[in-house]
């Protein structure tokens, strides 16, 4: 029968043993923890996954899209003040709306010459007077509806915002309101239809 073997005892300093650190005279209640605190300062930055904490965010897209809808808002407001005193006031009698540059640097009409006009008569009802101030405003109302019908529609579904518009189509629109802008400032009785 062979003898029990005799218990391992580690050789290890004989202040450690007792629970002091070999550099100072302060006594250590684990001895693990000298080896934690010397590798602290290394790790101090680092965030572990299990410690609770998270990295920083980004915005969430929450945010944006409130941003986007208070933009929105502020815009329909604006939109609805300007029109309320585009009604009260006719452009042809108070002098305080901006001027046209452009008509008053080179004697020409532009495009958007006489919408002032056009949109006074047109919150009045007067369909053909607004006609005779800026026909390209008046040509392109169904369409201005139809994209701001397709605008809300993609906002109750909450799907993305586009345009929708084919770059040939783009091209057409300008295309005619070149045109236009053109024909208004050709003298002759079948141009001055066109012009305010």
């Amino acid at each position: 029968m062979t003898p029990p073997a005799a218990p391992f005892k580690a050789d290890c300093h004989p202040i450690l043993a007792h629970g002091a650190h070999p550099s100072s005279g302060a006594a250590i209640s684990d001895p693990s923890s000298a080896l934690q605190s010397s590798e602290r300062p290394l790790l101090a930055g680092v965030a572990a996954p299990e410690d609770g904490r998270t990295p920083p965010q980004y915005p969430p897209v929450v945010a944006s899209a409130r941003y986007a809808s208070a933009a929105l808002t502020i815009c329909v407001l604006l939109a609805t003040l300007a029109a309320l005193v585009l009604f009260c006031f006719d452009p042809r009698q108070y002098h305080f709306y901006p001027i046209c540059l452009f008509h008053q640097t080179t004697g020409l009409l532009c495009p958007g010459c006489g919408a002032l006009r056009a949109t006074h008569q047109l919150l009045h009802g007067h369909l053909a007077a607004a006609f005779r101030f800026n026909p390209v405003l008046i040509a392109s109302l169904p369409f201005l509806f139809w994209y701001c019908a397709r605008f809300a529609l993609q906002k109750a579904r909450n799907q993305p915002l586009s345009i929708g518009l084919r770059p040939g189509w783009l091209w057409l629109i300008l295309t005619a309101v070149l045109v236009v802008s053109v024909l208004r400032n050709l003298p002759g009785a079948p141009f001055a239809l066109l012009r305010p």
